[in-house]
């Protein structure tokens, strides 16, 4: 199962205004793994950066002036997610803004006029709210639920958000975050290191006793048990067979 986990930063908030893309982050997972594989590219949007925008990732026009255009890096976007399962916090808004780009490129030999042509969707956030009901699951309140470091996230990244929303996302769906290259051996070993930590903790337990207070209440209870369950309390069979 190959997944692609993706984010974007834009110029603005809709396409009906005339925003466009100006960052794409993917990275890579492979059976829910981390590849250490990814895709990232500035693009120069032929437009201005609306200041709010602006403010959120800070990616300048200045900075985007001399970036490729979409239509110079859409064949190796394609070609990186195709036939992929796409990883996304709310989703319509990056799907949106992707078949926008799309819908400007001429499409010839290119056989993609919508992000559904080549990749299913999964959104997390719907995925957030439905674990999470009436809770904030926007990604820094993800990172801060499953306690993933986003302390180096000033601002809004493509890249980095995306490596944080692979992160959330294998916590929030089984807990697991692993990389590829990482050997089963390994795997193995640290496995049976944890096990034995566990193990440690147990036999370091502290155990008390009752006292004979304790015990004589005890022992009231499971008569009031026994009486009510007509003489079949599992409990006091137990401790009589003992």
């Amino acid at each position: 199962m190959r997944q692609i986990v993706l984010d974007t930063e834009t110029t603005g908030l809709s396409t009906s205004e005339g925003h466009r893309i100006i960052e794409i982050g993917c990275v890579e997972m492979i059976n829910r793994k981390l590849t250490n594989r990814h895709f990232h590219h500035y693009i120069n949007p032929d437009r201005k950066v609306d200041e709010g925008a602006l403010e959120v990732h800070g990616i300048t026009d200045e900075f985007l002036k001399d970036k490729p255009r979409f239509s110079e890096i859409v064949d190796e976007f394609i070609e990186f997610v195709r036939d992929s399962e796409l990883i996304i916090h709310n989703a319509p808004f990056d799907i949106g803004f992707l078949d926008y780009e799309l819908s400007l490129v001429d499409q010839q030999g290119l056989q993609v006029e919508k992000m559904e042509d080549c990749c299913k969707v999964l959104d997390t956030l719907i995925l957030a709210r439905e674990i999470h009901p009436g809770q904030k699951n926007n990604l820094d309140a993800l990172c801060r639920r499953y306690e993933v470091n986003n302390a180096q996230r000033e601002l809004h990244g493509a890249l980095l958000d995306a490596e944080l929303l692979a992160d959330v996302y294998l916590l929030m769906t089984g807990g697991q975050v692993d990389l590829l290259f990482v050997s089963d051996e390994q795997h193995k070993q640290e496995n049976i290191e944890s096990q034995l930590r566990k193990r440690e903790q147990k036999l370091n337990l502290k155990v008390i006793k009752p006292n004979e207070n304790e015990l004589a209440l005890h022992q009231q209870q499971m008569e009031l048990l026994d009486k009510a369950s007509g003489g079949q309390c599992l409990w006091n069979k137990l401790e009589q067979g003992s």
